[in-house]
């Protein structure tokens, strides 16, 4: 795995909407920091990273660089109980491939 992605995974999920413009902007410039395409292996540990919410769209980017992966994306296989929005938006997108 890139350094760039282990910094990004290290650093946890995504801080939801009540997190200072610091630390947000700290996660853009980490994700920005990522070239396009990513591994599977990538992917998959980039799929765990998602926040409580959209992180002012933060997780959307976050979203579509796990996208550049070759398929198939995780999860892949449909989301549990206690899964995030975002691990069904990732089924709804890639998982039925």
């Amino acid at each position: 795995m890139r350094p760039e992605v282990q910094t990004f995974v290290a650093a946890g999920p995504l801080p939801d909407w009540d997190a200072d413009e610091e630390e947000i902007d700290g996660r853009v410039n980490q994700l920005d920091a990522i070239p396009a395409p990513v591994t599977a292996d990538e992917a998959h540990a980039l799929a765990a990273c998602f926040g409580p919410d959209d992180c002012y769209g933060v997780a959307w980017s976050l979203l579509h660089l796990i996208e550049t992966s070759p398929g198939p994306v995780p999860p892949v296989t449909p989301p549990g109980a206690g899964a995030t929005e975002w691990h069904h938006t990732l089924w709804n997108r890639w998982g039925n491939r």
